[in-house]
């Protein structure tokens, strides 16, 4: 093998130029494509241009194939073409996402495996202080990128616990609405699932579903609570309460970039645009809104209060059948007659989805 020739450049640095360039190259590279800020942004936006076909961040068993695949075919490429070597720096991102969980010495020799692979398949081997600054630059790398999947597994932890918290607060005002809330997100979520919408939209629409009834706290208790039907004046009211929910959750980012606030907002907005608070019609209506006003008007149907009687299954499949194209989406509402035909009486058992499964 020829020798390697070490380039210096006036006052006799350690490194070659060659050498600088690439680091530099690398770590510019990383910096583009792993930023803690905006990490679930960007991968959902990838998620998007791929029709949503992808796995979530949540799936470390993912993470770890990419490892796998990238490892193997960089070699294979800068076999070939040595200047793509620099695609190393993926390797060591994808080693830091799947492998979060993995104790840091495990972390770390897998590191250190990377690199010497580069090191020698390449004739790379500069001199050991290169060696060594290029293994303290794939460390850092790896490790920030663990634990920046790890600060995102803690921002989920604590987005679960904020929804629970907000959806629970109805309970110390109408135990009612907070029941309904966790039905019409279970009936939401099948429906998303029927028409084979991505995972992260089926976790929105369950949020949303949870969330969808949270600004009737700011609703009088004295109409909230009336045991008999409320006047026009006090339906007026109620009619509030999708601004209210806006205006309670519209400064969380993330409930505004999945559709959450949609769903709060528009979720009685009806297809022919005879529904409130904006009387927006057909497609103008957010799909997940769409969706949840089918799961809403069937349990609000189903479920007894003490001004009305409970409705059997088969009128409540009548009714949303009779509604389709003025009160309902068609698509979502003939995806849930199909689930209720599926599932008959079923469908009122109680099975709780496991929300942080969900999330």
């Amino acid at each position: 093998m020829a020798e390697t020739k070490i380039v210096y450049s006036e006052g006799n640095p350690l490194f070659s130029k060659e050498f600088i360039i690439k680091l530099s190259w690398e770590i510019f590279l990383y910096k583009k494509i792993l930023r803690c800020d905006d990490l679930e942004l960007k991968y959902t936006q990838l998620c998007n241009l791929l029709g949503g076909r992808i796995p979530s961040l949540d799936n470390l068993l993912f993470f770890r194939l990419l490892f796998l695949i990238s490892f193997c075919a960089t070699i294979l490429i800068t076999n070939w073409i040595s200047e793509f070597n620099s695609l190393y720096i993926l390797t060591v991102i994808f080693l830091g996402l799947g492998f979060s969980e993995k104790s840091r010495l495990f972390i770390f020799f897998s590191c250190c495996s990377v690199v010497f692979t580069r090191t020698f398949l390449n004739d790379e081997f500069v001199n050991i202080t290169a060696v060594l600054v290029r293994l303290c630059v794939y460390l850092a790398v790896t490790f920030i990128s663990s634990e920046v999947i790890k600060k995102y597994y803690e921002i989920k932890h604590h987005q679960t616990e904020l929804v629970f918290t907000l959806a629970k607060s109805l309970d110390l005002r109408d135990s009612y609405t907070a029941n309904h809330s966790e039905k019409a997100a279970d009936y939401a979520l099948k429906i998303a699932k029927e028409m084979e919408l991505p995972k992260k939209q089926c976790e929105a629409i369950y949020i949303g579903g949870l969330l969808h009834d949270i600004g009737k706290i700011g609703v009088p208790e004295v109409v909230l609570l009336k045991p008999s039907r409320l006047t026009d004046d006090e339906f007026e009211f109620i009619k509030l309460h999708p601004t209210i929910g806006y205006e309670t959750l519209k400064h969380i980012s993330d409930f505004k970039r999945n559709g959450v606030l949609d769903m709060v907002l528009y979720h009685h907005e009806r297809y022919d645009g005879n529904g409130y608070p904006h009387g927006l019609k057909k497609e103008e209506i957010p799909l997940a809104a769409r969706i949840l006003a089918v799961a809403d008007s069937f349990d609000a149907m189903t479920t007894k209060r003490v001004y009305k009687p409970i409705m059997d299954l088969n009128y409540a499949m009548g009714e949303i059948e009779k509604n389709i194209g003025s009160q309902f989406d068609p698509q979502a509402a003939k995806a849930f007659l199909a689930i209720l035909e599926r599932e008959g009486m079923g469908i009122f058992e109680k099975k709780q989805p496991g929300f942080r499964k969900i999330i």
